[in-house]
């Protein structure tokens, strides 16, 4: 596995790579939902490109930038073992060096959810990948699912700035008892851990209660704020409701609905979703 730092190096690499090449963005920490968007990307692409930033731009001023967990002798290992070809590990002078004032904003997709609770988070997010793709120019791109609103939002971005990617996102990858994988999970003591296996739980019984005929959204999301509300560690920012393509808040479940949720369990802040699909009524 080749190793870049610079905008030069990769660009280097890449000029003597095969294509297709596949490209899958991390902020490192890698765990298991990570390795399967490498995984998949290694089926997909004749160069498979992995790249670690912590991209200090998605971080509001209170957020967890300075103890974001990171482990980059780790982060190598597994991806060489991946079988990936490239790997960039820019700094924060290469990706936004002295000057820098240009960004890319989505509009009305990150007004909603995540946008409303941490501002300018978006703006973060699809300024680097923007960064990225201009630099890697990859054929394909790998997101998970637990990220719901970012993939719309890199949808969105990748369609309207005419990069001519093909967007893969990938299914949710899950611990024993349903937690969705997170480098954030490592922040959790023993009991919090225990306690975060409500995020799924709330979920499943949104999931639940839908197949069995409850279409009404605030009925739904009264029943996910009840199994939220027995964790005593838990506590709710919110609960989401919403169109798969517009993220506009359903009053009926009619339509592929987006649930969504935040939820802190101590100072961990965690995010779950689950789509409800009602072809799965017929």
């Amino acid at each position: 596995m080749n190793i870049a730092r610079t905008v030069e190096d990769i660009r280097s690499l890449l000029f003597k790579s095969p294509g297709p090449v596949g490209l899958v963005p991390t902020m490192g920490f890698l765990h298991e939902g990570h390795m399967s968007l490498f995984n998949q990307a290694r089926k997909d692409s004749k160069t498979v490109v992995g790249t670690i930033f912590v991209n200090p731009t998605q971080f509001g001023p209170s957020e967890d930038l300075e103890s974001y967990p990171v482990n980059i002798e780790r982060d190598i290992k597994l991806l060489e073992s991946a079988g990936v070809d490239i790997l960039f590990i820019p700094t924060r002078d290469v990706m936004y060096p002295d000057g820098f004032d240009t960004w890319v904003e989505v509009g009305e997709l990150t007004t909603r959810l995540e946008g409303h609770i941490r501002p300018g988070h978006f703006r973060g997010v699809s300024t680097v990948v923007a960064k990225l793709f201009n630099i890697v120019r990859p054929s394909k791109a790998y997101f998970g699912q637990k990220d719901a609103q970012q993939l719309l939002v890199l949808k969105e971005l990748n369609k309207d700035l005419n990069f001519g990617i093909d967007i893969v996102s990938m299914p949710i990858v899950r611990e024993h008892d349903g937690l969705a994988m997170s480098s954030r999970n490592s922040y959790l003591t023993s009991d919090q851990r225990i306690a975060a296996s409500v995020l799924y739980r709330s979920l499943k019984t949104a999931s639940r209660i839908y197949l069995n005929g409850e279409k009404s959204a605030g009925s739904i999301r009264k029943e996910i704020e009840n199994v939220l509300n027995e964790e005593p560690l838990a506590s709710i920012e919110y609960i989401s409701l919403a169109d798969t393509k517009s993220l506009c808040e359903l009053e009926f479940v009619e339509v592929e609905c987006l649930v969504s949720i935040a939820v802190k369990i101590g100072t961990t802040r965690l995010i779950d979703n689950i789509v409800l699909h009602p072809k799965e009524l017929r």
